[in-house]
C-alpha cells in the first residue's frame, strides 16, 4: 500500500502566519495560524520556529507525521531576495533538526507569488497589489511569471498607500500655504491626527516617524465626498496602476499569441474592497483594455502556497 503524502502551504507576514495542509489532490485537511514570520521584523530563527511549529501542529491535526509531508512552501513578506530565502531555509533545517522533525522539500516564496497562484488557482492572470507599497505580478500561459513595480517608495510604489498619502499631505500643505486649492482633506487630517498647522505637520512627519500611508484612506474618503483635489490624486494613482497592468497584459498576450479574456484581481487594503479608488481603477482598465476582466480572487494566498507545494511534490515523483 502506497504511503500517504501531504503538502503544506503558508502565508506569513508581520502580524501572523496562516497555514494549510492538504493531500496531493489539493483537498485541505487541516488549517492553523501562528505568530509573525516576516524575517525583517522577527528575525530568521523566530521565522523557523513558526514554520516548523505550524508543520508539527498541522500534522497532528491531520493525523499524520511530519515525515509524511513531502513539500512545504512558505510565502513570506520580507523574503524577496535570494539571500533571505536561503537564510530562512537554513534556519528551518536547523530548527527541524533540533526538534527531530523530518520535513520534505522546503521552499520559500514571496507573499506576492503565492497571492498570484491563489488568485487564479494556478491559471494565468494578473494581480495588482496596493497596500502601503504597490506592484503587479502576472503569470502567462506558459507558466512564466512577470513583475512590474515594487521599486520602493523612493523610486516607485506608484498608486500605493504611501504615495497617495504623501500626495494628500502635499495638497494639505499647499492649501495651508495658500498655494493650492482648498481640500476637505485638511479638516479630515486635523480631525484624525490633530495635524492642523505647519509646526504640527513638520514635527510629525520629520521627527515622529508619522506613517504617511495612514493618510491614504482619508484621501479615498474625501474623494468619495467629491473633493476635487483628492479625486485628482486618485486619478493620477489609478493611471500609474493602469500602466502596470498594460505592460503585463502585453506579456500574457505575447505568450499566447491570440487575444483572450485576461483576469485581473485586486489585492491589498486600498483596492480589495469597494471604494471610489477601486471603481476608478476598474473603469480605466476595462474601458481601455476590453480583453481584461476584473475578478475576485478565486482562493487565498495560503491556498496558492498549497498549489505551489503540490507542484513541488509532483516534480519529485
Amino acid at each position: 500500500m502506497a504511503k500517504k503524502q501531504f503538502v503544506i502551504g503558508m502565508d506569513g507576514g508581520a502580524t501572523k502566519t496562516a497555514a494549510m495542509l492538504s493531500d496531493l489532490s489539493g483537498n485541505v485537511l487541516a488549517e492553523e495560524t501562528s505568530g509573525p514570520s516576516n524575517p525583517q521584523v522577527v528575525g530568521f530563527e523566530k521565522v523557523a520556529e513558526v514554520i516548523v511549529g505550524l508543520a508539527e501542529e498541522l500534522a497532528g491535526r491531520a493525523g499524520c507525521k511530519t515525515n509524511d509531508i513531502v513539500s512545504l512552501i512558505a510565502g513570506l513578506a520580507g523574503a524577496g531576495r535570494d539571500g533571505d530565502k536561503d537564510q530562512v531555509k537554513a534556519a528551518v533545517a536547523s530548527e527541524a533538526k533540533r526538534r527531530k522533525a523530518v520535513l520534505g522539500r522546503v521552499g520559500i516564496e514571496t507573499d506576492g507569488r503565492i497571492a498570484l497562484e491563489g488568485a487564479f488557482k494556478g491559471k494565468s492572470g494578473i494581480i495588482i497589489i496596493a497596500g502601503t507599497g504597490s506592484f503587479a505580478l502576472a503569470k502567462d500561459h506558459k507558466g512564466s511569471t512577470h513583475r512590474v513595480g515594487g521599486w520602493g517608495r523612493i523610486l516607485g510604489d506608484e498608486g500605493s498607500g504611501y504615495t497617495i498619502g504623501r500626495d494628500g499631505l502635499n495638497a494639505v500643505t499647499k492649501h495651508l500655504d495658500g498655494r493650492g486649492k482648498p481640500t476637505l482633506l485638511t479638516a479630515l487630517i486635523d480631525q484624525r491626527f490633530g495635524l492642523s498647522n505647519h509646526e504640527k505637520i513638520i514635527g510629525s512627519i520629520y521627527r515622529s516617524s508619522f506613517d504617511v500611508a495612514t493618510v491614504a484612506p482619508l484621501v479615498v474618503e474625501a474623494a468619495e465626498a467629491k473633493d476635487p483635489e483628492c479625486q485628482r490624486i486618485l486619478n493620477k494613482a489609478t493611471f500609474e496602476l493602469f500602466e502596470h497592468v498594460r505592460v503585463l497584459v502585453n506579456k500574457i498576450e505575447e505568450s499566447k499569441g491570440a487575444r483572450a479574456k485576461i483576469p485581473v484581481a485586486f489585492i491589498g487594503g486600498l483596492i480589495s474592497n469597494d471604494n471610489v479608488y477601486r471603481r476608478i481603477l476598474t473603469q480605466k482598465i476595462t474601458f481601455s483594455m476590453p480583453q481584461v476582466h476584473v475578478i475576485v480572487p478565486e482562493a487565498s494566498p495560503t491556498y496558492g502556497a498549497v498549489l505551489l507545494s503540490i507542484r513541488s511534490a509532483q516534480d519529485q515523483l
